[in-house]
């Protein structure tokens, strides 16, 4: 199954254990997401990340908890990110993490991919096992 749809993200700055050095800022943030359309949820999650002195590297980890109705089913899953930039190009991997589902998601599988356009974040979540 795939489902396309909008979500709003809020990213809060938390305070960091390790700290950056030569030219490495290290960042840790709190994310809070509502998703529209046949995901309808909320998520809370957090999110690590490394910027580089080079303009257009950085790289960050994230796993967030996500709760609501997923075409019509309701329940819960953990989303794992992994992303990476270098030179401006992005590399970003979303990933339902294994048997997380509960409720009507339970046996949930599948990867989400994230688009922001005129300011607008969209997800593309292909999914399976419900």
């Amino acid at each position: 199954m795939k489902i396309t749809g909008t979500f709003d993200v809020a990213l809060e700055p938390m305070e960091t254990y390790a700290k950056g050095v030569e030219g490495n800022n290290l960042g840790r943030m709190s994310i809070n997401k509502s998703f529209h359309g046949e995901l309808s949820a909320e998520s809370k999650g957090e999110m690590l990340s490394a910027m580089t002195s080079f303009k257009g590297s950085a790289g960050y980890v994230a796993i967030e908890q996500v709760a609501g109705r997923l075409s019509g089913k309701s329940g819960h899953f953990v989303l794992q990110h992994f992303g990476v930039m270098e030179s401006g190009q992005d590399k970003l991997i979303l990933e339902v993490v294994p048997n997380s589902g509960t409720g009507d998601l339970t046996g949930l599988t599948g990867k989400m991919k994230i688009r922001i356009e005129n300011g607008q974040h969209y997800y593309d979540f292909e999914y399976s096992g419900v």
